[in-house]
């Protein structure tokens, strides 16, 4: 090889080099960050909408979050409904049938977690409301409603609201003085609407699921979500 071919080579080598080096510094594209609250839509497992119930950490420092236990069970993948290209945010970890709630662990690298979503706001934890109590909730489906408390209903863990709601509703927050108390579980009765339509005014209350029970269960099995602090 002549000289000069030599010093063609070197330099081509040596321009190979620096373009390396310099896409090897470009950093790698940012996972898109979701931003999540009480009342957040989901899609678990690609296929079933429901609502989150309240987002926070526990007392191992995860960030997790809670939706009803019928919308899916331990290992069920959750992703955000407005931004479900950005896939999967967190996945179900526990859960219990009976009191219908799912404890979600949420990867804090792709969540913003918030105490807001749509006016709604969720201000801490209160006790179980009495009759009386003026209770709100928001749901991905019915959108925001508030209506009285009537008390305890048939089954252990739940609570009477003439809250409105619907499919997709499940687990979202029911709150009192913008403090949750509950998630959404059902309808009360199948003989009136979910919600309050044209020309018929009445509906039938919500059966929600006594968020304090549920901690208490969660709690008491030393369960992913014990301790749990929603985010101020």
């Amino acid at each position: 090889m002549k000289i000069g071919d030599r010093c063609l080579a070197a330099r081509a080598l040596l321009l190979a080099v620096v373009a390396w080096c310099s896409l090897a510094a470009v950093p790698a594209a940012a996972a898109p960050v979701v931003t999540l609250g009480g009342g957040s839509g989901l899609v678990i497992d690609g296929e079933t909408f429901c609502t989150l119930t309240a987002i926070g950490t526990d007392n191992r420092g995860s960030l997790v979050g809670f939706t009803s236990a019928h919308c899916g069970g331990p290992g069920a993948v959750v992703a955000a409904e407005d931004a479900e290209a950005a896939g999967p945010v967190g996945r179900m970890v526990a859960g219990n049938d009976v009191l219908d709630y799912a404890v979600i662990e949420f990867d804090p690298q792709k969540v913003n977690p918030v105490s807001e979503i749509k006016g709604f706001r969720i201000d801490g934890l209160a006790p179980d409301p009495r009759f009386g109590d003026v209770a709100c909730k928001l749901g991905r489906t019915t959108g925001y409603s508030c209506g009285v408390t009537w008390g305890p209903g048939k089954e252990p863990g739940t609570i009477l609201n003439q809250v409105c709601g619907g499919p997709g509703d499940s687990g979202g927050p029911v709150t009192v003085n913008n403090r949750l108390v509950g998630m959404l579980h059902g309808a009360f009765s199948e003989s009136l609407p979910t919600c309050v339509v044209k020309f018929i005014p009445l509906h039938t209350p919500a059966v929600t699921m006594s968020f304090n029970t549920q901690l208490g269960d969660i709690t008491a099995k030393g369960r992913p979500g014990s301790g749990f602090t929603p985010v101020r």
